[in-house]
Order: C-alpha cells, then sequence, then structure tokens
C-alpha cells in the first residue's frame, strides 16, 4: 500500500487551523484552508460594494486568517513567501476540492455534533484513499467516525497538534478502533520526517495524554495554592527552571494558553470521570470569575498577570485570587533554593528541594507528588508504556523530564515510602514494581537505554534518525576531549566536534580541539560534522575574556587570540576532508563565523542566525565578513555584470543592523544558507542530516575550494558606504559610537583604501577585519557595550 501526502487541506481557520495550514506549508505541502461562510456583509464590505456572491466576502475569514499569519508573534511561518502556498475557499463552495487531496485535517468548534457533521460532508467529496483526521483536543475519535463507511473509519484517526504547531514538538496519534494500522505507521513516520514532530501514541480517552497529564498537575497547583496560601508570584519563582518546567511556570502559561481554553480542557475531563477525579477537574469560582470578567490572559492584556505603567516605568503585577485584585509580584526564597540553584543538574535540584522541609519543599512536594501518582494510576489506561507518557510531557510542555524520570531522580523506593507514610493509595503495578526488586523506571547500559513495561524492561525504539551524543559518549565513542570540547566517532567513517563550554561559547579550547579533530579526520575519517546537542549551537565567542583581555591592554594576547581564530576557520575552509556545520537555535556572532566556511552547512529549521557583534561595539573578527561577502558574491550567476556595490551594501546591512534570521529559511534570505546547504525540519534528525552530508560529499570525491582573489569596491567604495552612515548619523538614527562602528566595517567590507575593481587576497580581508576588531575593543564605549551585555543580557546603545 503506497501511501503519500502531497496535498492537505484543512477544515476550520480559527488559530489552531491557520496554525496548522501555516506548519504544512512550512514544510512545503499545498494547503487548501476551509471555513464557514460568513453570516452577513460587514460594513466595510457593503461600502467597497461586495456582495454576497463575491469570493472576498464567502472567503473572508479564511482570507483573514491568511493576513493574520504574516502579523502573529510568534510568528507561525519560517518565511513569509510560505504563504503562497496556502489557498482559501469555504464548506460550501469548495468541498468539491477535497477530491485533489491526500490529508484532510478537521479542526472546527470542539463540539461532537459539528465535527460529525463536517464529516458527512468530507466523505462525499474525498478520494477513497485519502486519509482523514481531527485536531481535537479531547473529544473521542471513535464517536467522529459513527456511521461513516468502513473506508472512512479506516482511513481516520486523531492527530492532536499542540499550539503553536510550529514551535510545540508533540504530536498525539489517536487510532481508533478501525484505524488502518498501516496508516498509524506512516502517520508516525511522516509525522517525525516530514512535519518535524516527536510523535506519541495515545489511546482515546479524554484529553488523551499530555493534555490529560498536564492540565491535572495545574488543577493541583491551583488548589494547592489556595490550600497553602501561596501568591501566584511565589508559585511561579519555582515552578519554573528551577524544577526543569519552562519559563513560564504555572500561572503565566495559563496566561500564555489563555484561561477560556484551559477552562474547556479541564472542563472537558470534568464531564467523563467520577469521584476524586471529577473534585480534582472542578474549576475554582475565582477562575470562572476571571473568565466572565474577560481576563483570558495574554490575548486580553491581563490574567493572572497585569503589566501596567507606573512611576518606575512598565510593572507586572500578580493577581491576588482572594480579593480578585493586582498586588505588586513575590517571590518563594530559602535557603533549599539557594542550596538548589547551586547543583549541576536539574534531577539533583529536584531531589534536594522535594526532600528539603522547608516551605518550598513543602510546596513542591505537595504539587509534584499528586502528579507522580496520577501518572501511575492512568499511564495504561491512557498510553502505552511509561515512555508515551514521559515523550509527551516533554514535548507537549516543555518538561525536561517526564513524571517517571523525575521519579527516578528522587528516588523511586524512598518517595513511595514517604507517600504511603502520608497515607496515599499506590498503584498496584507500582508495588509490585517494587515488589520485583526494582528501583528505577529506566534503566542504561552501555548507552542503551531501556523502560519497565509490565515485568520487564523493553528498549527504548527510536527513529533511526535520532542520534544521542550523550549516548554515544557512554558508548566509549569519545576520540579526544578538553574542557570546551568533544571529538566523538558518529560512525561510518564521520567525527564530530561537540562544544561543550559554558553556553557553548567560543573560546582557545575549543580551536584547539578543532585543530586537533581536523588533524585526525585529515587521516582516518570521511569528514567532520560540528555540531551540539545544547541549548543552542553557539552564542558567540568568550566575550568575558574579550573584555578582559581589551580593560587589561593584552592587545598582544587578544591579537594572538583573532590571529588563532581566523587561522583556525582558514583550516574548516581549505579542509581536505569535507566539513559540515550542524546549526540550530541561537547560533550568532563567533557560531556564525565557524559555520560559514565549513563545506556545506544543514541547519535546524528552527535556527536563529546573525553576525551580531555591532551590539557589543565590535565587528566580526573571525572571518565572517569576508565571508559573507563570499557567499553573496557566489550566488550571482555566472559570467553575468552586476552591481558589485549594492552585493557590498546588502552585507553591510545585514552586519551593522545585527540581523538575525528567524529560521533557516530566512536565514538563507539573508544569505546565510546557500542553495546547496541543507534543513532539517526535526531537529532530532540534525546530526544524522549532516553526517549524511558529509557521507555524500566524500561519495562524490571531496575536493576542497583554492584560495581566490576577491573584487573589492574599494575607496570609492568605502565612500558611498560614509555617506549612508553621516546620513544616518544626522538623522539622529544612530549615535557617534554607531558610526564609528559602521565605517570600521565599512572599511572592511569596502577593502580598504584600494581602487574599486582590485583583486585581494582573504589573508588581507582578514587583516583589515583584525585591525578594525582590536581597534574597536580598545574603545571605552565598546567596553561599556561588552560589560553591559555580560551583566544585563542586552545591548547598550552609548
Amino acid at each position: 500500500m503506497a501511501i503519500s501526502i502531497q496535498k492537505a487541506a484543512v477544515l476550520g481557520s480559527g488559530v489552531m487551523g491557520a496554525g496548522i495550514a501555516a506548519h504544512l506549508a512550512n514544510v512545503g505541502i499545498p494547503t487548501l484552508l476551509l471555513d464557514m461562510v460568513p453570516r452577513e456583509l460587514t460594513d466595510a464590505e457593503k461600502a467597497k460594494g461586495i456582495t454576497e456572491d463575491h469570493p472576498l466576502f464567502r472567503n473572508r475569514l479564511t482570507n483573514e486568517a491568511k493576513a493574520r499569519m504574516l502579523k502573529q508573534k510568534p510568528a507561525p511561518l519560517t518565511v513569509k513567501s510560505n504563504l503562497d502556498l496556502i489557498s482559501t475557499g469555504n464548506f460550501t463552495d469548495d468541498m468539491e476540492k477535497l477530491k485533489d487531496v491526500d490529508w484532510i485535517i478537521e479542526v472546527v468548534v470542539e463540539r461532537l455534533d459539528v465535527k460529525q457533521q463536517i464529516f458527512e460532508q468530507v466523505e462525499k467529496y474525498r478520494k477513497h484513499d485519502s486519509i482523514v483526521s481531527s485536531n481535537t483536543s479531547g473529544i473521542s475519535i471513535n464517536a467522529m467516525a459513527m456511521n461513516r463507511s468502513e473506508n472512512f473509519k479506516a482511513n481516520f484517526l486523531g492527530t492532536h497538534f499542540f499550539n503553536p504547531p510550529r514551535y510545540l514538538k508533540l504530536l498525539e496519534l489517536i487510532p481508533t478502533q478501525d484505524t488502518n494500522p498501516e496508516i498509524v505507521a506512516f502517520m508516525k513516520t511522516f509525522g517525525e520526517d516530514v512535519l518535524g514532530k516527536g510523535v506519541v501514541l495515545a489511546k482515546d480517552t479524554p484529553n488523551f495524554i499530555a493534555n490529560r497529564i498536564g492540565t491535572y498537575g495545574l488543577m493541583i497547583t491551583v488548589q494547592e495554592m489556595m490550600k497553602q496560601g501561596y501568591s501566584v508570584g511565589e508559585v511561579d519563582s519555582v515552578t519554573g527552571p528551577l524544577i526543569g518546567r519552562p519559563k513560564s511556570a504555572t500561572f503565566r502559561t495559563l496566561d500564555v494558553v489563555g484561561l477560556d481554553t484551559f477552562v474547556h480542557v479541564a472542563k472537558n475531563v470534568y464531564d467523563q470521570v467520577e469521584g476524586k477525579e471529577k473534585e480534582i477537574f472542578d474549576i475554582p469560582p475565582f477562575l470562572k470569575e476571571m473568565v466572565d470578567k474577560g481576563w483570558m490572559g495574554s490575548k486580553s492584556g491581563q490574567g493572572f498577570y497585569l503589566k501596567q505603567k507606573s512611576a518606575k516605568g512598565a510593572e507586572i503585577l500578580e493577581l491576588n485570587p482572594e480579593t480578585m485584585e493586582y498586588k505588586p509580584v513575590q517571590k518563594l526564597k530559602s535557603a533549599a533554593v539557594a542550596q538548589a540553584k547551586q547543583l549541576k543538574t536539574t534531577e539533583q535540584k529536584v531531589k534536594a528541594l522535594l526532600y528539603s522541609k522547608d516551605r518550598v519543599g513543602e510546596m513542591l512536594w505537595s504539587i509534584i507528588k499528586p502528579v507522580l501518582l496520577y501518572s501511575a494510576e492512568k499511564c495504561y489506561e491512557i498510553a502505552d508504556d511509561i515512555h508515551a507518557i514521559d515523550q509527551a510531557m516533554k514535548w507537549g510542555f516543555g518538561w525536561e523530564h517526564g513524571p517517571f524520570e523525575i521519579w527516578d531522580a528522587i528516588g523511586v523506593q524512598e518517595s513511595v515510602s514517604r507517600m504511603k507514610e502520608e497515607g496515599e493509595t499506590i498503584p498496584a503495578w507500582i508495588t509490585t514494581f517494587l515488589e520485583e526488586g526494582n528501583t528505577s523506571f529506566y534503566s542504561k547500559d552501555n548507552g542503551n537505554i531501556s523502560y519497565y513495561h509490565l515485568g520487564q524492561y523493553v528498549a527504548v525504539v527510536e527513529n533511526k534518525k535520532n542520534i544521542h551524543l550523550s549516548l554515544l559518549k557512554e558508548k566509549g565513542n569519545v576520540i579526544d576531549k578538553n574542557s570546551g570540547a568533544s571529538l566523538i566517532d558518529l560512525g561510518d567513517g564521520v567525527a564530530c566536534l561537540e562544544f561543550t563550554s559554558p553556553n557553548n561559547a567560543l573560546g582557545s579550547d575549543i580551536i584547539a580541539m578543532l585543530h586537533k579533530g581536523l588533524d585526525e579526520v585529515d587521516k582516518n575519517y570521511e569528514g567532520l560534522v560540528i555540531g551540539n546537542q545544547g541549548k543552542n549551537f553557539c552564542v558567540g565567542a568568550n566575550l568575558m575574556l574579550i573584555l578582559m583581555e581589551a580593560q587589561d591592554d593584552n592587545f598582544f594576547e587578544l591579537d594572538m587570540m583573532v590571529r588563532q581564530f581566523q587561522q583556525a576557520m582558514a583550516r574548516i575552509r581549505y579542509s581536505a576532508k569535507p566539513v559540515v556545520a550542524a546549526n540550530f537555535g541561537m547560533t550568532l556572532g563567533g557560531g556564525v563565523e565557524i559555520s560559514l566556511p565549513a563545506a556545506e552547512v544543514q541547519m535546524s529549521q528552527e535556527t536563529y542566525m546573525g553576525l551580531v557583534e555591532v551590539g557589543v561595539g565590535l565587528i566580526p573578527g573571525g572571518g565572517g565578513n569576508k565571508e559573507l561577502l563570499l557567499r553573496q558574491m557566489e550566488r550571482l550567476p555566472k559570467g553575468v555584470a552586476f552591481d558589485h556595490q549594492a552585493v557590498v551594501n546588502n552585507v553591510f546591512e545585514t552586519i551593522a543592523m545585527a540581523k538575525v534570521s528567524t529560521s533557516a529559511h530566512e536565514a538563507a534570505k539573508l544569505g546565510y544558507l546557500r542553495p546547496q546547504d541543507g534543513v532539517s525540519v526535526n531537529g532530532d534528525h540534525l546530526l544524522h542530516d549532516a553526517k549524511q552530508r558529509v557521507l555524500g560529499l566524500a561519495k562524490k570525491g571531496y575536493v576542497a575550494p583554492k584560495p581566490t582573489k576577491i573584487p573589492v569596491v574599494g575607496e570609492a567604495g568605502y565612500a558611498t558606504l560614509s555617506l549612508g552612515i553621516e546620513t544616518m548619523g544626522f538623522g539622529g538614527y544612530i549615535s557617534e559610537h554607531d558610526k564609528k562602528i559602521a565605517k570600521k566595517l565599512a572599511f572592511v567590507l569596502a577593502g580598504g583604501r584600494v581602487p574599486a575593481g582590485t583583486l585581494v587576497d582573504e589573508q588581507y580581508l582578514l587583516d583589515l577585519e583584525r585591525e578594525a576588531f582590536l581597534s574597536l575593543a580598545g574603545e571605552a564605549k565598546s567596553q561599556a557595550r561588552m560589560q553591559h551585555m555580560l551583566t544585563k543580557g542586552k545591548p547598550l546603545r552609548n
């Protein structure tokens, strides 16, 4: 049975429907977006003479949804031109177009009767083998397919995306009792490989997996806050990154989700369960009052938090649920919190906090313990195994660790003993698990992970494209390492240079390992991948070290550092074996410079790339100016005359304005990505894809580029750029120090004081770049900018 998805249709153009359509467009799938015909003409439409028969009226809802995609933040589109892949229509006039699509996704209002009516229409027009799914967040998938044909049922399942679909990784697949297993297997692979999702199989139960556990945890937290007398801000101050949860913690998360959405999801479970569980999902009166008042959170301007202007500037206030008034934000502080922050891993922090006997420890125990027990109680009702639950919570709610991983971290035996002492009922299978002599839900053996399942340990089965550097290191694949980097054998003759320094900042240790890595690869490997699995690829060079050397007037040492960095980048460019950079997340400054000389780049779709040195009073010093200029010139058609000054102006603008891409596709528009480079939609596949790129280059007989002469615009081009800089200064758009930085950059990109059209070598440009970098590093105002970035985390304009 050959299954493929070349075209899709999304039924419903609300927030989720539009978001799913945008994500499909991001991965290159043409998508038809349909919704209802509006009930009546607007005054604006009447004024334009638009009638009820006009497409602008009949497709208004979907056209407005498309227009919103260009304004939404965070942006649902990776690049604005993806909008062209989305066509619009309506349920009355355009359902027959469903015969041309391979996947139909329903995203209408959360009412079973409405969904059943939609599917009745879908069945009239869909082609025989098309896949049909619902994005419901909790309505029974089996009930939706009732009264549909056998073929429809065989091709029907739930596909629950999380909002926003571009950014949240989880995709829950919910097959019915009639879904063809081949369809389920195909959608799992398609979800991972094409949509870039983390896919889990869920059972057809209220709210499925992530929303069932997550909503329970949120309701428990709300109730414990009220019971124990904590404030909104106090709870959020200890339920975020401190315990491996997102920065939005608890109540900021609810504000982002929307109180109306949260209440709807909670009520969905409340209506379908009984007893003590029903009590947990009962919405507290103050939450109902918030919804009645329209205090929905971020989308309405206020919820648990309210941002308002005061004499001190913008101030964020927190809601007091008892008085329904706003007050200054409070935070929970204790010795246990201070001590936990000194620990290295989240597992260590959570264990220390949960067993501490202070106010924070008691509060965290009171909200985490019920979630662990609930996850165990519902495990086999809502999922096939504990691993699915852990993955769902990590991918859907942004938890660093799932419930059973947390349980392992705090000690299963120790925590269960405490739970029993407190009178809790322990799920029978947990008792059996302990009686069998087990002490953890997960086990590791030589880099292989297994999880406990019905009396035995079962190996975790993942997509073959998932590579975990930590597991490879456990298997003994480390070739060499130092304090800032490791060289790891990826297998098949490919090595990987992994950054391990704080924030993956580039320093002498990484440069030293790069040299060692290139030597090793030259002798024994097919090629090298530069990549890691940290929070971000690289946020730049070690700014603290640069500032310290500059403040101490150690310019000889600083000059040597920059020279060594430039030389290392040249080694990447002219390596006899192919080097591929695997970029993701924040790839800034030096992180860009170590990537641009690579033979090719494999970039995660979510890559935020830019040469941002001007923000700290500098310009790129490791070859970034030269490399970006070369890339722009390489993209031009061979043998065709072009405006050289326009190319230089474009590169100048990108660097001077510290432009950072909002996606890999936008990085291509900025000139960081070439046509031969690649994009991985699934970040988990990035290293695999980069490795395959290395092997592909090697198989073709990779030949390193030869040094070339570069034409420059010279003194005349510098004058042109300087005129623009002075104009910006006269207009008050930039400061005097901004002008100084910009002119240094312009001088480098123009090629100095030589005639236009002069051919220069790369080292000449690198020397200009290094001199400008060192000159700016010695400026007091640049040092002030560096200091401000290090202490405040944001640019200083002086």
